[in-house]
């Protein structure tokens, strides 16, 4: 990284954690008074657009989305490609209402945490799978009931580019119990804005949404053969966006959803 770029990034991250603090306070106060959706897009969706418009002012990381014709009228579950945290930004201001889930933890930090809280989260506590799993079934399909996206990290946790984590079943299980497709998405946010440090590359990211997938029945098997769908295709679309062969991360860690 440049010094000149080295400089942005700096700047990035001074606008990026101030406007945070900030807007959370600002939030705490009003988003209480306001019905969900509009909640929603005052505390997420416009800090979130902030922040990706942030990322292509300051450190040149832009982004192009191909697949619009994928997305349905309908909210579905959503199954996306974790490599950093610009896609959380991305996908949030994006899809609108959007449930995410999260670690418990992150609804403890002051403001910010307080903000999150009032969004409806589906906050699990990761130590405890099982319970982490019932907590899905349960908040999501209450989530998709009341009109929101529900957003899932099937790999549990951000993995490098050329590499992706196994694919949890908490989300093909959602939406298979509730007769729903799911929504797979990749893209390379990670080659311009890596998981580890705090350097940031200028380029495109490329977004790709992928078609609806339908469950082939019901039960554990359909469960498992729409889990592999989905890998597979996200696999694939990987290689083709970032011309790497997509191999099966060493890092992978277990994950309940």
């Amino acid at each position: 990284m440049t010094t000149v770029q080295a400089i942005r990034t700096f700047f990035f991250y001074l606008l990026l954690s101030s406007s945070s603090f900030f807007w959370c306070i600002l939030c705490v106060f009003i988003a209480p008074l306001l019905p969900f959706r509009a909640r929603y897009r005052l505390v997420i969706q416009t800090w979130c657009r902030c922040a990706t418009w942030l990322a292509k002012v300051m450190v040149g990381i832009r982004y192009e989305v191909h697949g619009l014709e994928n997305i349905p009228q309908q909210p579905c579950v959503i199954l996306a490609k974790h490599q950093s945290t610009w896609e959380t930004f991305f996908l949030s201001a994006f899809f609108e209402p959007l449930s995410q889930v999260v670690k418990r933890e992150l609804l403890y930090v002051p403001f910010f945490g307080w903000a999150m809280a009032m969004l409806k989260p589906i906050a699990i506590d990761r130590s405890n799978p099982k319970a982490a799993l019932k907590q899905l079934a349960k908040q999501g399909a209450e989530r998709i009931e009341q009109g929101a996206w529900v957003l899932i990290f099937p790999e549990g946790t951000r993995i490098p580019p050329g590499q992706i984590g196994k694919f949890s079943r908490g989300g093909t299980a959602l939406a298979v119990n509730s007769g729903l497709p799911v929504l797979p998405i990749a893209h390379n946010a990670g080659e311009f804005w890596p998981k580890q440090g705090w350097a940031k590359y200028p380029g495109t990211i490329q977004v790709v949404i992928g078609p609806l997938m339908y469950a082939e029945g019901e039960g554990p098997r359909a469960i498992a053969e729409l889990n592999e769908r989905a890998f597979n295709w996200v696999s694939q679309t990987q290689q083709q966006i970032s011309g790497i062969p997509t191999q099966l991360s060493p890092l992978d860690e277990p994950s309940a959803v």
